[in-house]
């Protein structure tokens, strides 16, 4: 979380981007069985959501 206070806004939105990526190819991964790690959609999941926060408190996302 200190390593995403530290990142500029353009770095977060990418970021963010990035981690919805990987969260839906691990959606359609889980579905056909070939997940192995079926942790990795939580912690994908909360990623995001600290994401998004920092970008709500800087006031970067509407």
């Amino acid at each position: 979380m200190i390593e995403l206070k530290k990142t500029e806004d353009t770095a977060l939105a990418k970021l963010l981007s990035e981690k919805r990526k990987a969260s839906r190819l691990f959606r359609f991964g889980v579905a056909g069985s070939k997940a192995k790690n079926v942790k990795e959609g939580r912690t994908l999941r909360k990623d995001i959501a600290r994401i998004l926060t920092l970008m709500k408190e800087r006031g970067v996302v509407r």
